[in-house]
């Protein structure tokens, strides 16, 4: 974040001082600041991959979308199952995918099994902005470059606990599936 736009104390320690100040010490004020602070980092990282993304005509979100389509089996997805792996409402799913066929960066083709529906369909401009986003990601070490790999792996772990007790996805299953 540029040095102007820094705030000259942390609002979360802030936030969490008030909170006891308020509900008394034994107030569940920990897992407040922890939850606000994964908020907080999120709104950070989407600020950066935005910009990031932005370079090459995309916004993260629409990133995610050539990501999806990409890593899937033959390049092509349901407007349903798009919605369902991005964790978004169907209308996001569509919007997203509309402006990237807008950008020539997907086609939407009918759906076989389903007269109602669409396909997505990642085309060769979209592998080639998909690509050099990515490039551009992994060089900014995705905005976790201040943590070691090790602090990185343990962030991970922590925060897939909390995937897992959540039901983001079955522990242990080892399918993956497009």
């Amino acid at each position: 974040m540029p040095k102007d736009l820094r705030l000259p104390f942390d609002p979360i320690a802030r936030a969490g001082d008030l909170w006891r100040a308020r509900w008394g010490e034994g107030s569940r004020s920990r897992p407040m600041v922890t939850a606000t602070s994964i908020m907080r980092v999120q709104q950070l990282l989407i600020t950066e991959f935005d910009a990031i993304a932005g370079r090459h005509g995309l916004t993260f979100a629409r990133y995610e979308a050539l990501v999806l389509l990409a890593f899937s089996r033959e390049g092509r997805l349901s407007m349903g199952r798009i919605g369902e792996r991005l964790m978004v409402h169907p209308t996001s799913a569509t919007n997203t995918i509309q402006r990237l066929v807008a950008q020539g960066f997907v086609e939407r083709v009918p759906n076989p099994q389903d007269r109602r529906g669409a396909i997505a369909v990642i085309t060769d401009t979209g592998r080639a902005a998909m690509e050099a986003t990515t490039a551009d990601l992994e060089s900014a070490d995705f905005g976790l470059g201040m943590l070691s790999p090790e602090e990185q792996d343990a962030l991970f772990s922590l925060l897939r606990g909390v995937r897992v007790a959540a039901g983001d996805f079955v522990e242990g299953s080892e399918e993956h599936t497009s």
